[in-house]
């Protein structure tokens, strides 16, 4: 009944321990079975027995430590050189941690699936965060990296960048690059930083076949991460992020509302002005406003936008909007092509002709969502679960803690081979 309790294969019960205020203690032997010499293969002889202490699994509320009672072997042969060792049994725990087995798996579940932190889990167990934390990794690890089939054929590609961690004197940011499968919404891999480098080497080493099922690659305006799709899936379609897209048209009427505030009252915006007022009105969909909030946004910006330059880059703020309220490709790269030369005019304020300058280099990418019809939501999604990942361990400064928290947590692993993994 005890051994049933204890719930491990092939153990004799040999004692229970229990002092207050201390964890229970559960001494254990392997059954005996005959041992041969791992280099000769005679029958070997007990020498000694060695205790090992393994953090367990709680036992009806308490912390548990399992006392296994380790045999050493020696070889009676004179002229073996092997000498002596001692019995080892995966099942009961794996090299190189001070845990059980079955904990060093319960623990990968609850802080990687259920997104616990491991201060929290190693609270429960009554042992130090670094023990769950090696835990976590050796199990995740393999969990993560040792399965093939963790991802298979991807068609939408997304990239998208996080920040890392704040670190050194002046608190310099650093970045991670989230590798997203945008149809299914599965995080394929994080790595460092934010530039081509580490993205381009990730995929490439996924090899030419895997890389040909990419159809469409999704991005949010960045530069680097465009080279990566350029050299990588040349012949996928690249996709622009119909949100960044208009977040940059929003950008560009702020910074025209605040230069033209600074130019004519020679201040940042006040409660009082005129601008400041409108700041939310501005940025507020055409259709959204009611008649009285259009006449307020008027009468605002009659008084304090007297060149109308503010209103000019309003205007083209909705056209930009414009632009996905249909679904003819074709259309919408007349309509990009047409609107981005327009705001070329030299009457135009400085941000709308950037703003135009833009939609002319990304042109291709804008209209082809209104054929492909694919995101960056998803990537964004993934990001807001690294985000809370972040927020429970109360940040990272190693990255390979960060990567595997990220991977158990919204890289979908399969979690029906926690059972057979080997732990690294």
């Amino acid at each position: 009944m005890c051994e049933l309790l204890v719930g491990l294969p092939a153990v004799s019960v040999l004692g229970v321990v229990s002092r207050q205020n201390e964890p229970l203690r559960v001494h254990v032997e392997r059954v005996e079975s005959v041992a041969g010499c791992p280099a000769c293969g005679v029958v070997a002889h007990v020498k000694d027995r060695r205790l090992v202490e393994l953090v367990d699994l709680p036992s009806f509320g308490r912390p548990t430590r399992l006392i296994w009672h380790k045999r050493r072997y020696r070889c009676p042969e004179p002229s073996c050189p092997h000498g002596s060792w001692t019995e080892q049994d995966p099942l009961i725990a794996p090299r190189r941690l001070r845990l059980s087995d079955r904990a060093g798996r319960w623990i990968t579940e609850q802080v990687g699936r259920c997104g616990r932190s491991v201060a929290e889990v190693a609270k429960e167990l009554g042992c130090d965060w670094h023990t769950v934390n090696d835990a976590l990794l050796a199990y995740g690890e393999a969990l993560v990296d040792d399965d093939p089939t963790r991802f298979g054929v991807v068609e939408a590609l997304g990239l998208d960048e996080v920040l890392f961690v704040r670190e050194g004197e002046y608190r310099r940011q650093c970045f991670s690059t989230q590798i997203v499968d945008v149809g299914v919404g599965q995080l394929l891999d994080v790595v460092p930083g934010r530039s081509g480098a580490a993205p381009t080497a990730w995929l490439t080493a996924q090899g030419e076949e895997w890389l040909s099922h990419v159809s469409y690659a999704t991005l949010d305006l960045s530069g680097p991460y465009r080279s990566v799709f350029n050299k990588t899936v040349p012949k996928a379609t690249q996709v622009a992020d119909p949100f960044h897209v208009v977040k940059l048209a929003n950008l560009k009427l702020d910074e025209c509302r605040r230069r033209v505030q600074n130019e004519l009252f020679g201040h940042r915006g006040r409660k009082h002005d005129p601008l400041y007022r409108a700041r939310l009105l501005l940025t507020k969909a055409d259709e959204r406003l009611s008649d009285d909030g259009r006449e307020k946004l008027m009468g605002l910006l009659n008084a304090g936008d007297p060149h109308g330059e503010v209103f000019a880059t309003w205007r083209a703020k909705e056209l930009v909007r414009g632009l996905y309220d249909h679904d003819d490709a074709k259309l919408a790269l007349s309509f990009v092509q047409r609107l981005g030369n327009d705001l070329q005019d030299p009457d135009l304020p400085e941000e709308a002709r950037s703003l135009g300058r833009t939609l002319l280099r990304w042109q291709h990418q804008i209209a082809a969502w209104h054929e492909a019809h694919v995101s960056n939501g998803p990537t964004e999604a993934t990001n807001n679960l690294i985000k809370r990942v972040k927020r429970v361990a109360f940040g990272f400064r190693s990255f390979r803690n960060y990567r595997i928290r990220a991977l158990l947590y919204a890289g979908k692993p399969n979690w029906s081979l926690l059972a057979t993994i080997t732990p690294r």
